[in-house]
């Protein structure tokens, strides 16, 4: 009878494609049809008889194929699609739907299982292949839709700052064109350290009133940054932040400066020159080293920042202003009041909301991160390839007590660069020695000042300006150091 059952199937499904096989209740393989041997090719005397799991030496000891077969199957309940991947030593990786049914000759004989092998590696690799071709394509597809978004928007944000700058031209002139190609920005304040984010945090308090912000620190700390960010975040951030440096001009040009003049008002005024507070008008006016403005100025800004009004050179009109004052100053100026070199009724006018800018010897934890920020802006600009910076340089910097600040890192950061031919970074200056004055704590800030102006003026050969000048190492404008050297009596011997 078994033999009958088992000629039917040959003749039956012995045409079949797909591949198939009889186990016995054992799960011993009794017969297979051409397509199996064929398809992973195997001889008849290597399968009948043998048990499934031991075919091809092992090969087929497939734990998917376990799961299906070992469990019991309930009279007519069919278990399809049964996926497997498994590699075969001799025809390599095979991706199989398996089917399992038990079947049944006559009663009392054991069911037979009827197990069903359908091959689906090329369909499936396809389909893998097409699934990838689409995702690839979806992708592309989106990125090149956000840089077209991108592109849009770049457009739509340029047309806006050209029609902006075109409506602003005949009121600010030639100084809105010098401020816009200015970089620095909120943007550019560098750090985590908590001196820094309380100096953040008032910024935010601040910035959206019209109140006038004194802002205090040593020289280099970055004062005109924290300027810039108040008026980033103001509701006059549209218009430009004019600013007037007060250490950089005799009195006579700083009057003209801020208030402007009328024509022929003095000799070589051939044109009426506008002041940086009408420039400022409905702005941000930043009065940088408000302590180094003359004594005799001082009661007309105090009358422009109490009222609005001020008067050219050369006009008795009174104009009216709404201009934000925003000083700045790394000057003592309750000490300046009460030596009578600055007046009391200013400072209290412009002391309304101070801000403190910290030294960068109380920032160590921000050094990495300027470090960082500097050598790649210098490098870039210098089309130099420099970016690995020991830890011992690291150290140094981080333990050196940076008298000149920010702006002195920067530019002891630009001698390393142009002082490195290779990706490694190496120092030009000696940050080692001690400070005379770190050992002397009985001294002034003001003499401290002067003997580390004296020291780098010595160093420099007394010379006060240009390339490897005593204002470069002190990273201050050489009207600055001039300025300074007058308020210090400082005189080359």
């Amino acid at each position: 009878m078994q033999k009958s059952f088992l000629n039917i199937f040959n003749s039956i499904l012995g045409s079949i494609r797909e591949p198939l096989l009889v186990l016995d209740s054992n799960l011993r393989v009794m017969d297979a049809n051409p397509s199996f041997y064929k398809i992973f090719c195997v001889n008849p005397q290597e399968t009948v008889g043998t048990l499934i799991f031991d075919l091809g030496n092992g090969q087929w000891n497939i734990p998917k194929l376990k799961e299906l077969l070992e469990q019991s199957l309930p009279e007519n309940t069919v278990y399809n699609d049964f996926e497997v991947e498994h590699t075969f030593k001799n025809i390599g990786t095979k991706i199989m739907h398996l089917n399992a049914r038990r079947i049944y000759r006559e009663p009392n004989h054991a069911p037979l299982i009827l197990l069903a092998i359908e091959d689906v590696t090329e369909r499936e690799y396809y389909k893998r292949h097409l699934e990838k071709v689409v995702e690839t394509r979806t992708a592309e597809l989106v990125t090149a839709r956000q840089e077209a978004e991108k592109r849009k928007q770049t457009a739509e944000t340029a047309l806006s700052e050209i029609k902006r700058l075109k409506e602003q031209l005949e009121e600010e002139k030639a100084y809105l064109k010098e401020e816009i190609k200015l970089e620095h920005n909120h943007e550019n304040i560098i750090g985590k350290s908590d001196a820094l984010k309380y100096v953040l945090y008032k910024v935010e308090q601040i910035a959206a009133s019209d109140t006038t912000v004194l802002i205090l620190g040593e020289t280099g700390t970055g004062k005109e940054l924290v300027a810039r960010a108040v008026h980033g975040f103001s509701k006059r951030k549209k218009r430009a932040l004019v600013k007037v440096n007060c250490a950089a001009l005799p009195s006579n040009l700083i009057e003209n400066e801020l208030f402007g003049h009328e024509k022929g008002a003095f000799t070589g005024s051939n044109t009426r020159q506008l002041g940086r507070f009408e420039v400022a008008d409905e702005a941000t006016l930043f009065l940088d080293e408000i302590g180094e403005l003359p004594l005799e100025l001082q009661s007309k800004l105090l009358r422009v920042i109490q009222d609005g009004e001020f008067e050219r050179l050369g006009s008795s009109r009174t104009i009216k202003v709404n201009a934000r004052i925003i000083a700045a100053t790394n000057r003592n100026l309750e000490q300046e009041v009460r030596q009578g070199r600055f007046r009391s009724d200013l400072w209290y006018r412009l002391n309304v909301f101070p801000i403190t800018m910290p030294p960068l010897r109380d920032r160590i934890e921000d050094i990495t991160l300027l470090v960082d920020f500097y050598v790649k802006k210098i490098s870039k600009r210098m089309g130099k390839v420099t970016g690995i910076i020991p830890k011992s340089m690291m150290n140094t910097l981080q333990n050196y007590h940076w008298p000149g600040n920010v702006r002195e890192l920067e530019n002891v950061l630009e001698r390393a660069v142009i002082n490195s031919s290779g990706p490694k970074l190496h120092l030009a200056d000696d940050l080692n020695k001690p400070f005379a004055y770190l050992t002397k704590s009985q001294q002034t800030l003001e003499t401290v000042e002067r003997d580390y102006i004296v020291r780098m003026l010595e160093q420099t050969h007394w010379k006060v300006s240009g390339k490897n000048s005593a204002a470069e190492i002190l990273g201050l404008n050489r009207s600055t150091l001039r300025a300074r050297m007058r308020k210090l009596n400082i005189k080359r011997p």
